[in-house]
């Protein structure tokens, strides 16, 4: 299926399907019609309340009032700015002061900073559903015209506004909906909050392809209990998630084939997969396409795909990236030198889906943003190569690397190795610092079941088994056991909470 213009093709979904379901809570059922129709009332009420194409902040969680007020903003030719409700006041205040936003939807409680923008609150917006019907004519837009910012960390404490494009999204959802098999009707799986760009790999595709969405709210996904008890009641096709998400589902031993017949499809961004949890996902659901997929928020969500199969993780001693998509260019490169196959340096990414640049700032843009062929290019920060075949491999970020005695080193690389250990599950390695040079590597271990009596003998085992892989000085000097390791809002493993942890000054 080949999608045109993404409002439109909803749009086409509600006028034909109108009683398709398009978003599924556990108690309520919400149809394309249902969801056009509000959406049209509100950029109504955008467009009777506004005075300038700013963008529009969209403040909540998963509800479906979410994707009403996304839609709204799109018809009404404003890009939006999703902000979730447990997002600190000082990085609202940052974004607010980035974006300079003149209207904001508050469907989440707001709790924010006092500030001079027009508000439209539940009760207001529920008020504007049911007002009179209004006849509306979707705004015209260019390719180039934003349609959402996704505001990420920036390394001066600054959030960085990821401006994507009308064009950058189509290039990513067609790829989406023609490399990955999926099929009209699907229902996804939207775990990811709305502020993190791997929710755009649910919403987008399924909402163009005449889909359903399956929120998992985050009240479900932070109370284990009732997370495993809702797991194998999913109604769902396709799972989106990032892999540390996915490995703590993976402690349920119902959340398998059998209790979940209709999953066909497993789709994995945002951080390594683990060769142990791309294993068991295998083993745990024979009949599901199982996807790893690779790309920055700059470049659209992913640029490349990889179907994970037996041969592919008996081939490469890391899980692989993927197969770049046909629009797109990534070149491997060294102090702006090319490099060849199987040279490890900078990825690059160039083509469609490359940003336009960070809302209001050009210099971290000219910084991170350039031109290679006279297409837009991205320079990533990460490190990997491209095989003779055109497969790409990731090695590791280029700012996790670290010199310990002398000795240059990755810290993934050390992760990677640490997790292929019979006796570890997850872990995930942090530098330890005096005076601003590496002291000590500590290594944070979820440990897999063993019949050692003593914490020791468990580090002898771990330390014995990845020195016959690692270097001696790459093995971590300490080894700190815990249930689950930290992860941020977005579902990632949280290495900088725990390095501020081993270095709080």
């Amino acid at each position: 299926m080949k999608v045109n213009a993404i409002i439109e093709a909803i749009d086409t979904w509600a006028a034909n399907a109108p009683d398709r379901e398009v978003y599924r809570e556990s108690e309520r059922v919400y149809t394309y019609h249902q969801l056009v129709h509000r959406a049209n009332q509100l950029a109504h009420y955008f467009e009777e309340n506004l005075t300038t194409n700013s963008p529009i902040v969209v403040f909540g969680e998963l509800e479906f009032d979410m994707l009403v007020a996304f839609l709204a903003a799109s018809k009404s030719g404003r890009a939006y700015i999703p902000i979730e409700t447990t997002t600190p006041q000082e990085r609202i205040e940052l974004i607010l002061s980035v974006a300079q936003p003149e209207m904001m939807v508050t469907i989440g409680d707001w709790q924010g900073p006092t500030v001079d923008v027009k508000q439209v609150d539940l009760e207001q917006l529920h008020a504007i559903y049911q007002g009179p019907s209004q006849r509306w004519q979707n705004v015209p837009r260019s390719e180039d015209d934003t349609y959402y910012i996704i505001f990420t960390s920036g390394t001066t404490g600054v959030p960085k506004g990821v401006q994507i494009s009308h064009s950058n999204l189509l290039s990513f959802v067609n790829w989406t909906l023609s490399d990955f098999d999926l099929q009209t009707g699907m229902a996804y799986l939207a775990q990811a909050p709305y502020s993190f760009d791997l929710s755009v790999m649910d919403l987008y595709p399924a909402l163009t392809s005449g889909g359903c969405l399956v929120p998992l709210t985050k009240a479900v996904v932070n109370n284990f209990k009732q997370l495993f008890q809702v797991l194998p009641t999913l109604p769902i096709n396709v799972w989106v998630s990032t892999p540390s998400f996915v490995n703590i589902c993976l402690m349920e031993p119902n959340f398998d084939q059998s209790h979940l017949p209709g999953m066909t499809h497993f789709l994995f961004c945002g951080e390594e997969l683990p060769k142990k949890t791309a294993h068991a996902l295998l083993t745990r659901f024979p009949q599901a396409k199982i996807f790893n997929t690779y790309g920055p928020t700059e470049a659209t969500v992913a640029i490349s795909q990889v179907e994970i199969t037996e041969q592919i993780l008996a081939d490469y001693s890391r899980v692989p990236i993927g197969y770049i998509k046909e629009d797109t260019v990534v070149s491997i490169m060294e102090d702006g030198q090319l490099l060849h196959a199987g040279q490890l340096g900078e990825i690059v990414i160039s083509g469609p889906s490359v940003s336009k640049g960070y809302l209001n700032n050009p210099e971290k843009t000219a910084a991170a943003f350039v031109t290679i062929d006279g297409q837009p290019a991205y320079r990533t920060g990460d490190r990997g190569q491209l095989t003779e075949e055109g497969l790409l491999l990731y090695e590791g970020r280029l700012d996790f690397q670290i010199k310990f005695h002398g000795y240059r080193m990755e810290l993934e690389e050390i992760d990677h190795h640490l997790c292929e250990s019979p006796w570890v599950k997850e872990a995930v390695v942090v530098p330890k610092y005096r005076e601003n040079k590496v002291e000590q590597l500590i290594a944070y271990v979820v440990p897999a079941d063993h019949t050692f009596e003593k914490e020791y003998q468990l580090t002898k085992a771990v330390k014995a088994s990845i020195g016959q892989t690692l270097m001696a000085y790459m093995i971590p000097q300490k080894m700190v056991y815990v249930p689950r390791l930290p992860q941020t809002a977005n579902g990632k493993i949280d290495r900088k909470t725990l390095i501020h942890e081993v270095n709080p000054s």
